[in-house]
C-alpha cells in the first residue's frame, strides 16, 4: 500500500511515520515543507495542479494530512489549517489516483461541552476560538468533497514529543525548573479545566487503522475520559519525584497572562491569574470513542501516568 503522508515532521505527525514504517505492507511518501522531506510542497501556497501532478506520478493509495497550524492568528490559521485542506481535496479530486484520504481533525471543532457529558460526533460543532474555526472549515471542505475520506477528531494530544509550550508542556517546564532552583513550593494557575487526553502514539495507532478501513466521515479519539488538570500535575510530580507543594492560585481568568510556572509575583505588580486552556472548548471536554471502537477496532492502550512520565523525561533533559 502506498502511502503520502502530509506534515510527517510535525508533532503527531512524526509517530504516524513510524507507525506506518512499521508496516512492511506500506510504502510511505513524506510530503512537506522540510528539507527532509520526500518531496517539498508547501499546501499553503502551492497550487492544487502541482499537487495533482505529483499525485499521477506517485499514485498512492492513501493520503494522510497531518499538516496544520495550531497558533497564529485568524489568518495564518486559516492559511495552514483550511486552504491548505481545500488545496489537497482539489488535487485529490482531479487525480487520477482514486486516494482515499484520511484527515486529522480536533476536538476544539467542538467548542465548549456540558461538563460531566462525553461529546460523540453528531453534536453541533461551535469552536470558541480561530483555531477551532479553521480546523472545522477543513472538517467541512473534506466531508463535502465527495472524496473517499474519514476525518479523526483527535481531542488532547500528549506524550513523548509534546510542545514546550503547551499546558501539559508548560507544566513539566514549571516543574524542572523548581527542581533545580530547590524551590519547595510551585505556583500554578489555570489548573480547574478537565481534558480528555490521549496519547500520541495511540493517535498514530488509530490514523494507522482508518488508513486500512473503509470507515468514512468523523470519528473521535481520545480516552474517553476527561481529567482535570491539577490532578495531571499531581501525576506529573509524582512520577518527576517532586517533593515540594502544589500551590494552586485561584483567581479569575485573564487571557493577557499565563500563571503556569510563572515567576512568584513582585510587589510592583499584581499577582499572577490563571489562563483559560487555549483551545476555546471551556473548562470541559470528553470525547464519546465508541465510533472509533466499532468502525476501527481502535481503543486507547497508553494510560495519562505513562504519557506524563514520557513528557517528564523530555523536559528533564532539557538544558
Amino acid at each position: 500500500m502506498r502511502v503520502l503522508l502530509i506534515g510527517a515532521n510535525g508533532y503527531l505527525g512524526r509517530f504516524v511515520a513510524e507507525r506506518l514504517l512499521a508496516d512492511p505492507a506500506v510504502q510511505l511518501t513524506a510530503l512537506g515543507r522540510g528539507d527532509d522531506a520526500d518531496v517539498r510542497f508547501d499546501l499553503a501556497t502551492g497550487s492544487p495542479g502541482a499537487l495533482t501532478r505529483f499525485l499521477d506520478a506517485v499514485h498512492p493509495g492513501v493520503v494522510v494530512n497531518c499538516a496544520g497550524a495550531t497558533r497564529g492568528g485568524a489568518r495564518e490559521l486559516t492559511r495552514h489549517n483550511t486552504v491548505a485542506v481545500a488545496t489537497v481535496c482539489e488535487a485529490l479530486r482531479r487525480s487520477g489516483c482514486g486516494a482515499r484520504l484520511v484527515q486529522l481533525g480536533c476536538g476544539a471543532e467542538y467548542g465548549p461541552s456540558q461538563p460531566g457529558s462525553s461529546t460523540a460526533e453528531d453534536a453541533v460543532p461551535r469552536p470558541g476560538g480561530p483555531y477551532g474555526v479553521s480546523k472545522l472549515a477543513a472538517t467541512e471542505l473534506v466531508l463535502g468533497s465527495g472524496l473517499d475520506a474519514v476525518v479523526l477528531r483527535v481531542f488532547s494530544p500528549a506524550g513523548p514529543g509534546t510542545p514546550a509550550g503547551s499546558p501539559l508542556g508548560r507544566l513539566a517546564e514549571a516543574m524542572r525548573r523548581a527542581m533545580q532552583s530547590g524551590d519547595g513550593e510551585l505556583k500554578l494557575g489555570g489548573l480547574g479545566v478537565q481534558r480528555d487526553f490521549v496519547d500520541v502514539r495511540d493517535v498514530a495507532r488509530a490514523v494507522h487503522a482508518a488508513s486500512l478501513s473503509a470507515a468514512q466521515g468523523v470519528i473521535n479519539i481520545g480516552s474517553g475520559r476527561a481529567v482535570r488538570l491539577r490532578d495531571a500535575a499531581a501525576v506529573l510530580a509524582r512520577v518527576a519525584g517532586y517533593g515540594g507543594a502544589l500551590h494552586e492560585l485561584d483567581s479569575p481568568p485573564n487571557p493577557l497572562r499565563s500563571t503556569i510556572g510563572h515567576p512568584r509575583p513582585d510587589p510592583d505588580h499584581a499577582a499572577p491569574v490563571s489562563y483559560p486552556y487555549p483551545d476555546g472548548c471551556g473548562s470541559w471536554q470528553q470525547a464519546d470513542v465508541r465510533t472509533a471502537r466499532d468502525r476501527l477496532g481502535w481503543r486507547p492502550r497508553i494510560n495519562l501516568e505513562e504519557s506524563l512520565a514520557d513528557i517528564w523525561m523530555e523536559a528533564a533533559c532539557r538544558i
